[in-house]
């Protein structure tokens, strides 16, 4: 049987093929877990080529027409690969980017390869496209689950309710996965780089991209350029963890009293290097029970609990549900109580461009839409109310679900991820509880802007935004619509500044 420094929870065959006895190297297609620090998948692929006698090559397919990515999100991930590349160079690991789609480069390289490693996708694309080569190679194909702390169907065989219905769950077996990862030497090297690959007729098919030169790659690629990149994060596990240096030191402690001030940054960011696997959640989990003490507890315990156990709810929700980035991943009452209301007044309404340029009557939903925008991540605790207002101002629930998705995959740095999609769908009823009766939203919790002054310093948080904006700049066309909108949105903000869906009030019997 293999001995591994994984834990064979993690390890899943995907086909019943052979490892190939004369192969070259075992190839790590690396899809999920873009890095080369604490990564289960690329530790499992040196064993593996160590058992063999042979090199491992580790290869990124770099697909530029994936859905709803763009500048912005190609961006963080050349520098994650980047990053990645530098260190496993450093390993003697041979690492090649090809401009291609993965599922083409990895079939091929798959022919004269020992056995091929991958990491673990959620997301239908990611997995039927693991599902596809591993039903089309003659070689085995072994997954790695690397990027939750405990595997998603260890935790439940079904999709949970709720963060009350899966917490016990995750609970009971995390302390098993919460050790460091062991590094493996790779008994064979690639020596200079470039070396293997350049031995590779395969490879000769292929576009070969420098991934050294991430602005460079950028620069060829034909992705959407109306969403531009953003400068004040880098990608890369190195980055990564200079920011997780700074938030334990300065801001975990006070986290659970801080973290829903929108005016204050108390985040971790640590969301857009876990979304490309940038940097093991394990990693983080174990850094922050480190600076755990009487003092520090709440803090520690509350960053656990979005960390662990809301991420990994998500990942339940995507992995067990067929329609999780669709409105009919509610759950019924959610559904039937916003059927039951859709035809109330809505007033006002906006369309998708006035909301994308963030120019309604409400200051403070403008200054997380912008937020967004610009920097490419909006506060956690105004996401919620983001939407919530999204539905409030769009003439159908199903089209204000449709433009939620839109909006924060198009915007947020790790849009199209598991989160985002658990996010919208909790501002609609998933993962909650009904709740007093309204107009418009039925029995889904409602939220309101007097909410936010009542609760926080919102005068401080939109001025913020408002200064962020005007250093940075908006997109071209969005900047074209703010200011044709501008005077119109005042106007309204006048006359519905304190406009609200009432409470349904009982019948009379």
């Amino acid at each position: 049987m293999e001995r591994s420094v994984v834990e064979k929870e993690r390890i899943s065959k995907l086909n019943a093929a052979p490892v190939r006895e004369r192969g070259k190297y075992v190839l790590y297609w690396m899809q999920a877990s873009v890095r080369a620090l604490r990564n289960p998948a690329l530790e499992y692929a040196v064993e593996r080529a160590n058992d063999a006698d042979v090199p491992v090559l580790v290869v990124f397919g770099l697909f530029e027409k994936y859905p709803e990515a763009s500048e912005r999100h190609f961006a963080f991930l050349l520098e994650c690969i980047s990053d990645a590349g530098k260190q496993l160079e450093e390993r003697g690991i041979e690492f090649v980017l090809v401009h291609q789609v993965p599922t083409t480069v990895v079939k091929a390289l798959a022919a004269d390869a020992v056995s091929v490693v991958t990491d673990r996708g959620y997301l239908r694309l990611l997995r039927e496209w693991r599902s596809q080569v591993a039903t089309e190679i003659d070689c085995r194909m072994v997954q790695i689950e690397g990027d939750v702390v405990v595997p998603v169907q260890l935790v439940s065989d079904k999709e949970e309710t709720a963060a009350r219905t899966i917490r016990p769950k995750i609970h009971k077996y995390m302390p098993k996965f919460l050790h460091p990862l062991e590094r493996v030497t790779p008994k064979n090297t690639t020596g200079k780089a470039g070396m293997l690959a350049s031995t590779l007729a395969t490879l000769k098919e292929f576009e070969l991209l420098d991934w050294r030169d991430p602005l460079a790659v950028l620069a060829k690629l034909d992705v959407d350029r109306s969403v531009p990149r953003v400068t004040w994060i880098t990608g890369g596990a190195t980055h990564a963890e200079a920011m997780l240096a700074d938030f334990l030191k300065h801001k975990l402690k006070d986290f659970a009293a801080n973290r829903n001030e929108p005016a204050q940054d108390f985040g971790s960011n640590m969301s857009p290097y876990l979304h490309y696997g940038g940097i093991s959640v394990v990693h983080l989990v174990m850094e922050a029970l480190k600076h755990k003490t009487s003092a520090s507890k709440e803090g520690v315990d509350s960053f656990i609990e979005e960390l662990v156990v809301r991420r990994e709810l998500s990942m339940n929700l995507v992995f067990y549900n067929p329609h999780y980035d669709a409105y009919a991943c509610i759950p019924n009452y959610a559904r039937i109580t916003l059927d039951e209301h859709r035809h109330d007044e809505r007033e006002p309404t906006y369309t998708l461009q006035e909301l994308e340029a963030g120019v309604t009557y409400d200051e403070c939903w403008n200054a997380c839409q912008r937020e967004m925008v610009v920097r490419g991540k909006m506060h956690g605790y105004m996401r919620m109310y983001w939407a919530k207002k999204i539905i409030e101002w769009t003439s159908s629930p199903e089209e204000a679900y449709e433009r939620c998705l839109l909006l924060n995959n198009r915007w947020e740095l790790d849009g199209r991820d598991p989160n985002g999609y658990a996010g919208v769908a909790w501002s609609f009823g998933k993962h909650d509880q009904g709740w007093a009766e309204r107009a418009i939203f039925g029995k889904v919790r409602y939220m309101n802007k007097q909410g936010l002054h009542r609760k926080f310093k919102m005068e401080l948080y939109v001025n913020k935004i408002d200064k962020l904006v005007r250093e940075v700049g908006l997109p071209p066309h969005l900047d074209e619509v703010s200011k044709q909108s501008t005077a119109h949105a005042r106007k309204q903000q006048k006359t519905l500044s304190d406009v609200q869906p009432q409470k349904k009030k009982p019948k009379v019997k």
